[in-house]
C-alpha cells in the first residue's frame, strides 16, 4: 500500500506533539505489560494457595495436578502457562512463603498486611518481578531474607533470568549478607530488609594504590581520591556528601566523622568510619554517637533514620554481635579486601630503570 503525506503539515509544533505521543504510547505499553504480569502472577499465587489449602484438607490425590493441567489446557489450548510444570511451580511459590511465615517472626511481621484468615495475599511489589525470576528465586533461596534480596535486585536493576542466575552463582547475596548489622532490631522490618541490602562484606578496594603499613589517613585520602570507584563499590544509589564534615554540638564542641554519604533510594544518610586495624568494640560506640549527631544536625523531615557503616580490616562476628548490645542506632560492620595493590613495591627502582634504558 502506498501512502502520501502533506508536507505542509510537518510543522515544528506537530513534530513536538508527535514525539510526546510516541513517549506516551511507550509508557502505556510498559504499564499494560506490567498490569498483565501482575494479573497473571496473582492468578498463579491464588492457584498455588488453593492447591495448598486443598492439600491440608486431603481433598486431592497425586493425580489431581495432572488432571487440572489437562482440563485447563483443553479450555485454553496452546497456553504454556497452564502446563503441569507451571502449576507445580505455582504451588511451590506460594507454599515456600507460607512455610517461611510459620517459622520466622520477621516473616510474620513482613507478611502481616497480606495475611487474611490464615491465607496469604500476594505482596503488591511481587508484580514488578517476572514469573521466570520468581520461579528461580523460590527454587534457590534458603530464607525469606535471601528471597527478598534477590527480588529487590531484580526490581531495581531489571535483571533478566540469565542475569539473575549469574549473580546467584556469584554468591551475590552471601557477599552482602556477611556485613553484620543490628538493623533487624533498630529499624522497621521493611526498612531493615532494604537497609541490609545496601551493605556487603568484604568491600573490594583493589583500585587503591597503597604502600605497606599505610595509615588511616592515607587510606581515607586514597578512597576520596578515587571517590568514583569507591561509590561504584558501595553500590547503586550512593552519593558523596563530605569528608571530615564538622558536626557542631549545641555546646560548641565539634566532631569530624570520616565520610558521610546519602543513599538516594532509601532516603537516608550513611555515616562511614574507616579502620585499617581489626574490629574492636569501642569503634561501635563512637560510630553510634556520630549517627546520633547526624540524625540531630543533618537529617531532614523527609529523611529516614541515619545508619552507620564501619569498614575495618577484619572482624570477629561474635565480638561484633556482642558490641551491638545496648547500641541504640542502626549500625553495620563490614571488612574490606586485604589485598590492596602495593604500587610502590611494584615500581622499578631508579637503578633498574637505568639498566633497562
Amino acid at each position: 500500500m502506498f501512502v502520501s503525506r502533506d508536507i505542509s503539515e510537518l510543522t515544528t509544533e506537530y513534530k513536538i506533539w508527535l514525539s510526546e505521543l510516541k513517549k506516551r504510547y511507550r509508557r502505556a505499553q510498559v504499564r499494560a505489560a506490567v498490569k498483565v504480569n501482575a494479573e497473571m502472577l496473582n492468578f498463579y499465587w491464588e492457584l498455588g494457595r488453593d492447591i495448598c489449602d486443598m492439600a491440608k484438607e486431603s481433598k486431592y490425590g497425586d493425580g489431581l495436578l495432572k488432571n487440572l493441567s489437562i482440563d485447563l489446557q483443553s479450555e485454553f489450548p496452546g497456553d504454556t502457562g497452564l502446563s503441569l510444570t507451571n502449576i507445580k511451580s505455582a504451588r511451590r511459590w506460594y507454599n515456600t512463603y507460607y512455610k517461611w511465615i510459620i517459622k520466622s517472626q520477621q516473616a510474620v511481621d513482613f507478611f502481616g498486611d497480606y495475611t487474611v484468615s490464615g491465607r496469604l495475599s500476594m505482596p503488591y511489589f511481587f508484580a514488578n518481578v517476572p514469573w521466570g525470576q520468581h520461579i528461580f528465586i523460590t527454587a534457590k533461596a534458603k530464607s525469606l531474607e535471601e528471597a527478598l534480596f534477590y527480588l529487590s535486585q531484580v526490581c531495581e536493576h531489571g535483571w533478566s533470568r540469565k542475569e539473575l542466575e549469574y549473580y546467584y552463582l556469584e554468591d551475590f547475596y552471601k557477599k552482602h549478607s556477611k556485613a553484620l548489622t543490628n538493623f533487624d532490631k533498630k529499624l522497621p522490618v521493611v526498612e531493615s530488609v532494604l537497609a541490609q541490602q545496601m551493605l556487603k562484606s568484604p568491600y573490594n578496594f583493589e583500585f587503591l594504590q597503597m604502600p605497606i603499613n599505610y595509615s588511616e589517613r592515607e587510606f581515607e585520602d586514597e578512597l576520596v581520591k578515587h571517590i568514583t570507584d569507591f561509590l561504584l563499590e558501595l553500590g547503586k544509589g550512593f552519593s558523596f556528601v563530605g569528608r571530615q564534615m564538622q558536626l557542631t554540638m549545641p555546646n560548641g564542641l565539634t566532631y569530624y566523622p570520616d565520610l558521610i554519604f546519602y543513599h538516594i533510594p532509601t532516603h537516608r544518610y550513611v555515616v562511614c568510619e574507616l579502620k585499617v586495624v581489626p574490629f574492636t568494640p569501642e569503634f561501635v560506640g563512637k560510630l553510634n554517637f556520630y549517627v546520633s549527631a547526624v540524625d540531630h544536625l543533618l537529617r531532614g523531615k523527609e529523611d529516614n533514620q541515619t545508619i552507620g557503616l564501619l569498614i575495618c580490616r577484619s572482624k570477629d562476628d561474635t565480638i561484633v554481635e556482642w558490641s551491638f548490645e545496648g547500641i541504640e542506632r542502626p549500625i553495620g560492620v563490614a571488612e574490606y579486601e586485604k589485598e590492596i595493590k602495593k604500587l610502590i613495591d611494584e615500581l622499578p627502582t631508579s637503578k633498574q630503570i637505568k639498566e633497562n634504558i
